[in-house]
């Protein structure tokens, strides 16, 4: 909203120069002479009042940068008028008097019908413009009086407004277009990249740690959640800690065995088998131990449902592939089983789209031979890779069927389940006007393109669209070959249009 309400101001505040007053013995209103040329470098824009020798013009002549739609701020501008079997007549400026807009006072020595060419010479940038004949009047008596409005509705919008805001032009030309037919459509999960994780033993979920949510990325092999299984056996405390209390007299036992052992052996009384003997028993009552007080902890964890503990055992819950986390099942705490679902994971680096394509439209499939996703809000569309497959059956609902594409979703573009249109191409080619995308704005409802009459005038043109391919869009009524159409900056030519107050026409230098 602040940026239409900044361009509107800029549309309506941008003051144009008044226009030098003719001399002041002057009769009637001089006409102004405007002349519009592009060469493929410049856009030459030229205001002047007729020419007599009696008299100095002053010409208002505007250069445009085509590269870049802005003003020439360096350079020497000539006028030359040339007549048959004369030397040419020249008159130059060296350097603009601001920003574009170069000052050239143009006097010829004696009337006639002249061939007037302007020239450029800057750095890095020369070019010619062929302005076509002139007539210099014998006297100013002999000029005639200025002409009335044009008969066609005409919008100003200055070179001063053009070169502050985006604003660029381009010839419509006739392309190559393939074939297309847009219908609806839907994202879907690729193959092989959906999957479901489920509990890998029964047990309790841990009530430490935060679990992903829902639209959580994760990449394979990330911890989900962990799961501390129940003890393998029905017991209560009172008896696990007997087993532990067993086992340490056990162990205490076999450590005395041993170093008596030991003893014996070392003053010659027993073989040294029976050492190796005592010591594994030692060893055995060690891990009979050990397990007692393992079971015990076990029993503690899945008790308390926190985290396991130092030296519990406990399975890391982990996700299979990179994707996005879809659904959430695991509750922290809560005991679960072998098999039950916890999450649901779905890739999103590629996805399918299933275009939905109306029987009526069924044998025009043959010629297939590309498809382009296009989504509210999104200026480009999205190229389609691989055509996946297409159904032989026509949904007795809908009456379509599908065809899958799959779609590269690097910057997660596509949604899961996400509506689109699917332009579908077709193998034929038409020949058609085509302008890019942002040359059209919907005025009222209705497509129109501006066309540039003049340097600062344009007139509004409704047009019919036709099939798109990219960024360009077919013009199928309402515009020629040729014709120069605001490419960057029609809303803004729209603005000038709905605005009320005209800005100041013409320029003082």
């Amino acid at each position: 909203m602040k940026k239409a309400i900044f361009v509107l101001g800029s549309v309506l505040l941008i003051a144009g120069c008044r226009r030098e007053q003719p001399p002041a013995h002057s009769e009637q209103e001089l006409e102004t002479i405007s002349v519009t040329n592009w060469t493929d470098k410049t856009e030459l824009f030229m205001e002047y009042q007729p020419l007599a020798p009696s008299a100095k013009r002053r010409f208002a002549i505007h250069f445009t940068d085509l590269a870049t739609f802005k003003p020439l701020t360096k350079g020497t501008v000539t006028v030359a008028l040339k007549q048959e079997g004369a030397a040419p007549q020249t008159f130059a400026t060296e350097a603009p008097l601001r920003p574009g807009i170069f000052g050239v006072d143009v006097q010829p020595a004696r009337p006639g019908a002249y061939s007037m060419s302007v020239s450029l010479a800057a750095p890095g940038l020369s070019d010619t413009h062929e302005v076509g004949e002139v007539r210099v009047y014998a006297s100013e008596r002999e000029i005639p009086p200025a002409a009335g409005e044009p008969a066609e509705e005409q919008i100003t919008f200055l070179k001063e407004q053009q070169w502050t805001l985006e604003f660029a032009t381009a010839v419509a030309a006739t392309r190559s277009m393939r074939e297309s037919v847009v219908v609806t459509g839907d994202v879907r999960p690729r193959s092989g990249g959906e999957v479901e994780v489920t509990a890998p033993v029964t047990g309790r979920l841990a009530a430490s740690g935060q679990l992903p949510v829902i639209g959580t990325a994760v990449s394979q092999g990330d911890t989900l959640a962990t799961v501390a299984p129940l003890t393998p056996a029905p017991a209560d405390r009172p008896s696990l800690e007997f087993g532990v209390s067993q086992a340490k007299t056990a162990l205490d036992l076999s450590r005395r065995d041993l170093a008596r052992a030991e003893r014996l052996l070392a003053a010659g009384a027993i073989a040294a088998r029976r050492v190796e003997e005592a010591r594994a028993v030692e060893a055995t009552a060690a891990a009979q131990l050990k397990a007692a007080e393992q079971r015990l902890e076990q029993y503690e964890t899945s008790r308390r449902a926190d985290g396991p503990a130092a030296g519990a055992s406990a399975f890391n819950v982990r996700a299979p592939i990179s994707g996005v986390v879809a659904e959430v099942a695991a509750i922290p705490g809560a005991n679960v089983n072998q098999g039950d679902r916890l999450f649901r994971i779905v890739a999103v680096d590629r996805v399918y789209i299933a275009a939905n394509v109306p029987e009526a439209e069924m044998p025009r499939l043959s010629r297939l031979t590309g498809a382009e996703v296009e989504i509210a809000g999104i200026a480009r569309p999205i190229p389609a890779g691989r055509m996946i497959s297409r159904a032989s059956l026509v949904d007795p609902r809908s009456r379509t069927l599908s065809v899958l594409f799959e779609v590269a979703n690097p910057g997660r573009t596509l949604a899961i389940g996400q509506s689109v249109s699917a332009r579908l191409f077709l193998s034929g080619t038409v020949g058609a006007i085509a302008v890019p995308e942002s040359a059209i704005v919907d005025d009222g409802g209705r497509p129109v393109v501006f066309i540039q009459r003049e340097g600062e005038a344009f007139v509004r043109r409704p047009v019919k669209l036709g099939i798109r391919e990219g960024n360009l869009v077919q013009i199928a009524e309402g515009l020629q070959g040729g014709e120069r159409i605001v490419t960057k900056g029609a809303y803004l030519i729209r603005l000038a249009a709905l605005s009320s107050q005209i800005p100041a026409h013409g320029h003082v230098h």
